[in-house]
């Protein structure tokens, strides 16, 4: 089944062939892509085979879509883009898993239903709210089964680390660098560490990636606006 998809987004590919400088690929449940060789890696590509072979699964970016056209990158996709997507796919073929061993041979006709109104991921966290969504979709005794196995099947927690480093070279340096770490993880899950001499590392664990992501960012936001407005010295490390 297709779904619709849109530029910016990231997903999941099978490398169909390699013809010349481009490569041709099956995305999952959309169709087909191209890849040119300046999009697979930065740099020069002595042998474009050591990165892209037919059958292989990669995560690609969608850089324009025109007509029918889809073109994707793979130099673009940012290692925690491809995290994202790949746990994603990892939680849904588990929660498909747990239909399939209650509902079995009608498995695919429920999915089929449910897929008209929510992805498989959004239907399972709206059921955690709402047990009795379920049961327009399964019998009730099916239902309970399925709310079993989830109550006793805990989800480990998501964490996403920063390294990031702060100075400030004032007399009152120390106080000001401490007070600027926490007002900027105030109101957030965020814990920070001291690694070394101006070194520092926050990190957030949760349930939802896509939502400790946006609370990482936001404190790396204000840490680097509070820095600035307090002549401190400012730097991300890279992942």
């Amino acid at each position: 089944m297709e779904h619709e998809i849109e530029e910016g987004q990231i997903v999941l590919c099978t490398v169909e062939k390699i013809v010349g400088t481009t490569v041709f690929v099956r995305i999952e449940g959309n169709g087909e892509g191209t890849i040119t060789t300046s999009e697979v890696s930065p740099g020069r590509i002595r042998n474009l085979r050591d990165y892209v072979v037919p059958g292989k699964k990669i995560v690609c970016k969608i850089l324009k879509i025109k007509d029918s056209k889809i073109i994707l990158s793979l130099r673009r996709v940012k290692p925690s883009e491809k995290k994202e997507l790949l746990d994603k796919i990892k939680k849904e073929k588990s929660q498909i898993a747990i239909l399939k061993t209650i509902v079995k041979e009608e498995t695919q006709e429920v999915i089929e239903k449910i897929t008209k109104k929510y992805s498989i991921i959004d239907f399972f966290d709206k059921i955690k709210e709402n047990p009795e969504l379920l049961e327009e979709y399964v019998t009730k005794q099916q239902a309970e089964k399925i709310i079993n196995i989830l109550e006793t099947k805990k989800e480990k927690q998501k964490e996403i680390k920063q390294i990031f480093r702060l100075s400030n070279k004032s007399p009152g340096g120390i106080s000001t660098i401490k007070n600027i770490i926490q007002d900027a993880c105030n109101g957030t899950s965020c814990n920070a560490t001291y690694l070394a001499a101006g070194k520092y590392r926050i990190s957030i664990k949760g349930d939802d990636f896509k939502n400790i992501k946006n609370q990482i960012n936001k404190t790396i936001r204000e840490l680097e606006e509070k820095a600035k407005k307090e002549k401190c010295d400012f730097s991300i490390e890279k992942n």
